[in-house]
């Protein structure tokens, strides 16, 4: 699996895009946060804490994920080497973990350099180091969770076609849907929403960005993550049949 995911980050840096990835994320946020005028920017809020950041960045991610994990699986398709990667010495799930895992290392090194917003945000405060620390750790664990089961749902619908562009747009339909879909579908069916809206990422995102990290958000994510990886192996074992 080690091969995997060496395989997997040697690829990223060796070519633009994992250079163009982290760039897009730090100067959209960065923009959004700093620079442009509106609800997300940090110095209009007038508020030391970095919420615009965590409501800013899973849409972010909804269409940077995605670019990121289409050419997981698709271009193997494509290129005819899929069959070859099976015959590997490595279980399908230890292909899928390394493509996963490959995936989330170069979001995490995008992520890492928001650290200084930390900082900033908490020189700004009055008095200075005014910042709710238990809020903000808690938001980068979920934006971790959050990550994990946006590549998960990446990897899968890389399997679904050969085409790169198709798998792109497929997973950022389920991204959106599950981040925000059932919230969309909770404020249609009131009579339900406490239930529906359970369902969705944005639900146990926000709430593991009150501070608190909650047994059931942790296993919601990582049942998530687990179930559409599963689906991965499932739709690779069909390949090598």
């Amino acid at each position: 699996m080690k091969s995997i995911i060496l395989k997997e980050i040697n690829s990223f840096f060796g070519s633009p895009i994992g250079y163009l990835v982290i760039a897009v994320f730090l100067i959209s946020n960065g923009l959004f946060l700093w620079v442009f005028e509106g609800d997300y920017n940090i110095l209009n809020t007038g508020y030391a804490d970095l919420t615009p950041f965590f409501t800013l960045a899973p849409w972010i991610f909804i269409f940077l994920i995605p670019a990121i994990t289409m050419r997981s699986f698709s271009d193997e398709i494509k290129q005819g080497t899929l069959e070859l990667l099976l015959t590997k010495p490595l279980s399908i799930w230890e292909i899928v973990n390394g493509k996963f895992l490959g995936a989330g290392f170069l979001i995490i090194l995008a992520i890492i350099p928001t650290f200084i917003y930390v900082k900033v945000i908490s020189n700004l405060g009055f008095p200075e180091g005014n910042i709710d620390m238990g809020s903000t750790i808690g938001s980068y664990f979920g934006l971790l969770f959050l990550i994990a089961a946006y590549s998960s749902i990446g990897i899968f619908t890389s399997t679904l076609s050969e085409n790169q562009i198709v798998a792109f747009i497929i997973s950022v339909f389920l991204c959106f849907f599950f981040y925000y879909g059932f919230e969309g579908l909770a404020s249609l069916i009131p009579q339900f929403s406490g239930f529906i809206s359970v369902l969705g990422m944005e639900n146990h995102f926000k709430s593991m960005s009150r501070g608190v990290i909650d047994t059931r958000d942790v296993i919601y994510f990582l049942s998530i993550t687990v179930l559409f990886l599963s689906f991965t192996v499932y739709q690779l074992k069909s390949f090598k049949a």
